[in-house]
C-alpha cells in the first residue's frame, strides 16, 4: 500500500458535515429533512386519504387494527464549492502551497465519496473552466490530481475574482488561502454567500515563517502579490509589532466568519494535516 491509498483509507469512513438544510435535486447518500423513497426507514403515522397504499405496514395492521403507513429518510445529494487560493502569496512557499493543495485534495476526496457534486476552482488561474465531478468513482483520481496541481496561475486577487465566480447552486462554500486580503473585500465575498444561503466555511493556511518570522539585520521583503520591494531594518520591535498585527488580522477573519454564520480554521505547516482532519475538524463538528 503507497501512502496516498494509506491516507485515504483513514478517511474512508469519515464524511463531512453540512449544516445547511438546502438539498440538491438528485439522489445521494445524504439524509435530508425531508421524507421520501429511500431504503431507510424513519418512523410511521396514520395513513390518509391520498397516501401510497403500497406503504401500508399490514404487520402493523394485524395488531393495532389501524392502518400505518412507513415513512422513509429521503437522501439527496449537497453540492460542494472548493476555492483554492493559487495566488503568489500562496505558492511561493513551497511547503505552504503543499499543505494546502493536500488539504483541498483531502475535502474534495470527501465530498465525492459520499456521492456528492464537488465544484473545485483553483483562483485565479488560466484555466477557465473549474473542476466538476459527481460520485465516488472520481474521489481518488480527483484527490491526485489536485495533489499534484500545477496549473499556469495569472495575475490577480483572490477575493476579487472569486466574488465573480459564486454561484447559487451550492449548499457549501469552502475557502482554502491565507487570508492576506483587506477584510473589507472578503466581507463582500461573505456577504454574497450569505444571500445565496450558502454555509461558509474558512481555512487559513500559514507558513512557519509567517506567523514567527526568523528575519534579522537589513533585509529587502517582497510583496509577491504586488511584486514591489522594500528595504527594513529588522529589530525586535519590528518583529512584535508584525506578530500583534498578524494575530490582530486573524482574528478579525475569524469574527468575519461568525458574523456570516461560518466556520473558521487556521492550519499551518507545523502541524500534521491528518490530525487537523480528524482531530480539530471533527472537534469543530465539521467531520464525522
Amino acid at each position: 500500500m503507497n501512502r496516498s491509498e494509506g491516507y485515504l483509507r483513514n478517511l474512508q469512513q469519515r464524511r463531512l458535515v453540512v449544516r445547511s438544510k438546502k438539498r440538491g435535486v438528485h439522489n445521494g447518500s445524504r439524509q435530508s429533512s425531508k421524507f421520501g423513497s429511500s431504503l431507510e426507514f424513519s418512523d410511521y403515522r396514520v395513513y390518509q386519504p391520498g397516501d401510497d397504499v403500497r406503504q401500508i405496514d399490514w404487520n402493523v395492521y394485524g395488531r393495532t387494527q389501524k392502518h400505518y403507513i412507513k415513512r422513509f429518510l429521503d437522501e439527496q445529494e449537497i453540492s460542494i464549492a472548493i476555492y483554492l487560493d493559487g495566488t503568489a502569496s500562496m505558492r511561493h512557499i513551497a511547503a505552504k502551497w503543499h499543505l494546502a493543495k493536500k488539504l483541498a485534495a483531502a475535502l474534495s476526496y470527501l465530498v465525492l465519496k459520499e456521492e456528492d457534486r464537488l465544484f473545485f476552482s483553483l483562483i485565479p488561474t488560466s484555466d477557465t473552466h473549474p473542476l466538476k465531478r459527481k460520485g465516488a468513482i472520481y474521489s481518488k483520481k480527483t484527490f491526485l490530481d489536485i495533489i499534484n496541481l500545477d496549473t499556469e496561475v495569472k495575475s490577480g486577487g483572490f477575493v476579487k475574482i472569486l466574488e465573480q465566480s459564486l454561484a447559487k447552486k451550492h449548499q457549501l462554500s469552502i475557502l482554502i488561502t491565507d487570508g492576506m486580503e483587506e477584510i473589507g473585500y472578503l466581507e463582500t465575498v461573505f456577504r454574497k454567500m450569505k444571500a445565496f444561503k450558502q454555509e461558509i466555511w474558512m481555512f487559513q493556511v500559514l507558513a512557519a515563517e509567517e506567523i514567527t518570522p526568523t528575519y534579522s539585520g537589513d533585509v529587502k521583503l517582497i510583496d509577491s502579490e504586488k511584486d514591489t520591494a522594500v528595504n527594513v531594518s529588522m529589530n525586535d520591535t519590528i518583529l512584535r509589532d508584525y506578530q500583534r498585527r498578524m494575530v490582530e488580522h486573524t482574528e478579525q477573519l475569524e469574527l468575519l466568519c461568525l458574523r456570516y454564520g461560518g466556520t473558521f480554521l487556521q492550519l499551518t505547516e507545523e502541524k500534521e494535516l491528518h490530525a487537523f482532519l480528524l482531530r480539530d475538524m471533527v472537534k469543530k463538528g465539521l467531520i464525522q
